[in-house]
């Protein structure tokens, strides 16, 4: 029993690792003005399955930093991979329920876009998946 704790801890801090070295990527990405690649990086690799908060808390304000640094929402949706639509909604849904003003507007506008775009088929899968969460 205390292997498996100890493997669950090693596996927390291998993710916290990940998720700081994306958030240097990102960083960078971020200076060389191309916010698409850094939301694109930050969705990458989210450590979906995990149920602690830590690792989760890490890797929302990396996908926050992204998130806010998108201007052209169309041109983000176009070049994003359909495959991250959903994942990019529970993202939103967790945005927006920071109650920050600017990161809900930011959300808000993101969300409408991906609705018309991916459908509402989007929102569903991403408030039905109990299993990923963000």
């Amino acid at each position: 029993m205390a292997a498996e704790g100890f493997l669950e801890v090693e596996n927390l801090e291998a993710i916290i690792t990940r998720i700081e070295q994306k958030s240097r990527k990102i960083e960078s990405l971020l200076k060389q003005s191309k916010p698409v690649e850094a939301l694109k990086t930050a969705l990458e690799g989210s450590p979906l399955k995990t149920r602690d908060e830590r690792c989760k808390s890490a890797n929302w304000i990396v996908v926050h930093r992204a998130i806010m640094a998108i201007k052209d929402v169309d041109g983000m949706l176009a070049s994003l991979d359909p495959e991250y639509y959903d994942i990019l909604m529970k993202y939103l849904y967790r945005g927006l329920a920071t109650g920050d003003r600017p990161t809900c507007d930011q959300c808000l506008r993101i969300h409408e876009k991906l609705t018309e775009r991916a459908g509402l088929g989007c929102i569903l899968r991403s408030l039905a998946d109990t299993v990923n969460t963000v």
